[in-house]
């Protein structure tokens, strides 16, 4: 294979006074985004938007997935003024749609979930009007854990298939095909609106995106990213093909055809690609509005009983 990329695959280099304004807000509050860590390609477009992808629970992932350029090993920091931080430089940022994802932390019996129900709330609190997306890992498959996480209301909840069944063991390791999709499955039984996605180009096959793309349809997935896989260096993965523009379209005809809600698709996807416009689609806020409202009658409920 010719790994010389595309035309299709040059991304533009970042000059706008937009871009510059996010990137001061976000290295003035100590914050880690998975822009800059995972090395997105669209780092320029989104923060020239006035957004980016908060990561939270540290730099450093317990979890070595092959994919992925974020650095593995043994986390050192657990900040607990985080949420704080985090829901002051999303308000500065003035944005209408925060996504906030983190690290794996299989280190922390939670894995995390307390601090990242904190940095939900943290968020609601200090910008009503901004929507939350999160985008978590598994939490071992832990429910009390991930209810945790859904107890604070995020707008969107996505987590990631990331690749076909047949690859997930060599690519995510740790991770598991079936505990993903019931990971969806149970946060759509709680009334989220949920999202996920995966990459191509690393090795899978036209039947086996058919089947994930179907088996997340049934646990009701609402929104779907598909996006061309970027090998991060010569210790990671390794490119398969270069997948065409025209490709991807035709896999969002099909997504959009066996009923996903919404669906970004093309060489440069990843999640958080025009999020805003996917939260403004669902009416997410008020839809939180609502789920709030339901908790706080059933609190006043129990109290009274």
């Amino acid at each position: 294979m010719d790994n010389r990329k595309p035309d299709w695959l040059r991304a533009k280099l970042p000059t706008s006074k937009e871009y510059k304004e996010v990137r001061e807000i976000v290295d003035t509050n100590g914050l880690h985004t998975v822009c800059k860590s995972a090395q997105c390609p669209n780092m320029g477009e989104c923060w020239s938007r006035g957004t980016a992808t908060v990561m939270i629970l540290g730099n450093i992932c317990t979890r070595s997935c092959r994919f992925c350029a974020i650095q593995t090993g043994r986390p050192t920091e657990l900040d607990l003024g985080e949420p704080a931080r985090v829901a002051e430089s999303i308000a500065k940022m003035n944005l209408r749609h925060a996504v906030i994802t983190s690290v794996a932390r299989d280190d922390l019996k939670d894995g995390g979930a307390s601090v990242w129900a904190a940095t939900i709330r943290a968020v609601h609190n200090r910008q009503p009007e901004c929507a939350v997306e999160v985008l978590t890992a598994d939490f071992r498959g832990q429910q009390e854990y991930l209810d945790v996480v859904l107890d604070a209301c995020p707008d969107i909840f996505n987590h990631n298939m990331e690749t076909v069944k047949r690859l997930q063991r060599p690519i995510r390791k740790t991770a598991r095909y079936d505990r993903s999709l019931w990971v969806l499955e149970h946060a759509k039984s709680r009334g989220f609106i949920t999202k996920s996605g995966i990459m191509l180009g690393i090795g899978e096959k036209e039947d086996e995106i058919k089947e994930v793309l179907q088996d997340m349809q049934k646990v009701g997935v609402d929104i779907l990213t598909i996006g061309q896989y970027l090998q991060p260096s010569k210790q990671h993965a390794n490119i398969d093909r270069w997948v065409t523009p025209d490709e991807f379209k035709r896999w969002k005809e099909y997504a959009l055809e066996i009923g996903f809600g919404a669906c970004e698709s093309g060489p440069m996807i990843r999640s958080s690609y025009h999020a805003d416009e996917q939260s403004d689609m669902f009416d997410v806020r008020a839809r939180r509005r609502a789920m709030l409202a339901e908790q706080a009658a059933a609190k006043e409920q129990m109290a009274n009983a």
